[in-house]
């Protein structure tokens, strides 16, 4: 079937939104209490009190067709209900797309049925993750529902060459942090930029929703193809927003080895004592020497565990206890991610499972529910088997119940096991940002007198953040759980004392001096927390190559 072109072509005037909010609440839409547009502390540490860190990210999608057509174009994100028909309205728009993930259907049907009513001459698109519900078409008043990569499609449909290099947008990795109930003062996205290398991923696991959605196990498709590329996304977000750290979302950044070293050349060349943040799977870790992840700025991964019994392609034959460690003694912090709930899980096997996760020790750690979502190989094998349960869509995301029949484990168990994970987690290694402090200390004391200069730059702004904030986080996380885990405590002393053997005597007049404001501020979240207080994101309007209508 031939791809379709809206007859005005570049002239046509496009509005591309993400769905409604509120959204960490249960409502008449889809949104759930339990699934809050907060990333980390969702799927992360979100048992974890006013320890859980707090913060929102962009919809990158939308920004990068933005910048990627030459049709006059707004982006509308998070958007209230009442500001989203506002704009449909008054925006004269002859396209309105919706980005969604799965979950947010029934808000894409409401801002369907909106768009027939308010603005009835606008053509409907729909992508994202939602595009990969079967019969998404008899669900919703679409006119168009877009599947896979979007820039591509979009330039195709407005008669543009889909063959342009693509250009990268400027991004803020995130926004509206919030640590221990206080909100940073810092500015939009102060933390690092995103970079987005490529989608999909190569290894195509049966429950990854990504790579499904990008074409299955071994597709994916680079935006930034080789190393220099990088580089110079990389340059031009570090003069937009004054940035030196890049969170790379990229399913398995260091599988592409030859890109990556490139990039290592090009800032030794350049003096960049750049920090990165990847993904990526235990075996691609180990495609590298430490020197060569140290050198490359690599201070943070997020590395998949699945479960030792998995069977997975990435971890095979991987010591993933023995490479964490060893990536947190060398100043390189570790995401780590379990599933809970797989096949050969049992009431009676799951505790071991969730130890051995936890023996990990790695500074955060996101569980999840080993769940079939639309559209992937697992989805299908569940259908095939008539092994699917009728839960709401809106229930599909990994942190609630199963939406399958499981052999061993209800549904309701499941609830529990996760919520024990997560807990256990939290009980046996402490808070997270503890730990990643610990991990910042490690690659101080072993790299602060490293012949590279580069390196040695980088490790230095973590000794002042050491010296300071982090030893106020340490006093404060000292005394707030000792009430409760004098083991956890007692680490977090002998922590501290590290820290001030390494930094000399202010770091302890810093602990005093900020710890107890921290404190208060933590005590003071847990309340609002037990109140059942949410965070949202504010809205965003951005336009591209307008005139007015």
């Amino acid at each position: 079937m031939a791809h379709p072109i809206h007859p005005k072509g570049s002239q046509a005037r496009i509005l591309l939104s993400s769905v409604f909010g509120p959204y960490a609440q249960d409502d008449e839409y889809g949104s759930r209490s339990i699934n809050p547009m907060e990333l980390y502390h969702n799927q992360v540490t979100r048992l974890q009190g006013p320890f859980s860190l707090r913060l929102f990210h962009r919809s990158w999608g939308i920004m990068f067709i933005q910048t990627n057509i030459k049709a006059p174009c707004a982006v509308l994100d998070f958007p209230t209900r009442e500001r989203f028909a506002e704009e449909i309205s008054t925006g004269q728009y002859d396209v309105i797309g919706i980005s969604s993930i799965i979950v947010n259907v029934g808000k894409v049907k409401e801002m369907c049925q909106m768009v027939r009513k308010l603005s009835p001459q606008s053509t409907i698109l729909v992508g994202g993750h939602v595009a990969a519900i079967p019969e998404l078409d008899k669900m919703i008043d679409a006119d168009h529902i877009v599947q896979g990569e979007g820039v591509g499609w979009m330039r195709r449909y407005l008669g543009e060459d889909d063959t342009a290099p693509i250009k990268h947008p400027v991004i803020a990795a995130g926004f509206g942090h919030r640590v221990m109930g206080i909100k940073m003062p810092t500015k939009l996205g102060s933390t690092a930029a995103t970079i987005i290398p490529s989608v999909g991923c190569p290894m195509g696991c049966e429950f990854c929703t990504t790579s499904s959605f990008y074409g299955g196990k071994g597709r994916y498709q680079n935006f930034l193809n080789t190393g220099a590329e990088l580089f110079a996304a990389m340059e031009k977000a570090e003069s937009s927003l004054g940035m030196t750290s890049f969170f790379l979302m990229d399913e398995n950044f260091l599988l592409h080895r030859r890109r990556a070293l490139e990039l290592l050349e090009l800032m030794k060349a350049g003096h960049k004592a750049w920090t990165l943040y990847v993904f990526s799977s235990a075996n691609a870790v180990r495609q590298y020497s430490i020197q060569e992840l140290v050198e490359l700025g690599v201070a943070w991964i997020w590395m998949g565990l699945e479960s030792p019994r998995s069977g997975y392609e990435k971890l095979s034959g991987a010591d993933t206890l023995a490479l964490t460690r060893e990536l947190r003694t060398h100043g390189i912090a570790v995401l780590g991610s379990t599933i809970i709930g797989m096949e050969h899980h049992t009431p009676e096997n799951i505790h071991a499972e969730i130890d051995h996760a936890i023996a990990h020790d790695s500074d955060f750690h996101q569980f999840m529910l080993f769940t079939p979502v639309p559209g992937t190989p697992l989805y299908r094998r569940m259908n095939d088997t008539n092994r699917l349960i009728d839960v709401d869509l809106a229930d599909i995301h990994g942190q609630y119940q199963f939406n399958w029949k499981h052999p061993h484990i209800t549904p309701e168990q499941s609830k529990h096991f996760l919520d024990m994970a997560f807990a256990r987690d939290f009980e046996v290694n402490g808070p997270s940002l503890a730990r990643f402090v610990r991990t910042t200390l490690a690659g101080w004391k072993r790299y602060k007198d490293f012949p590279d200069l580069r390196v040695r730059a980088r490790f230095e702004k973590d000794r002042e953040a050491l010296r300071t904030y982090y030893s106020g986080l340490l006093w404060a996380a000292e005394k707030y759980v000792a009430r409760s885990n004098e083991a956890v405590a007692a680490r977090l002393r002998e922590l501290r004392a590290e820290v001030r053997r390494e930094c000399g005597a202010s770091s302890k007049w810093m602990g005093r001096l900020i710890g107890p404001a921290l404190l208060w501020a933590a005590k003071r979240e847990q309340k609002r927390l037990e109140r059942g207080i949410t965070y949202e994101p504010p809205t965003f309007f951005e336009r591209s190559n307008w005139q007015e209508a």
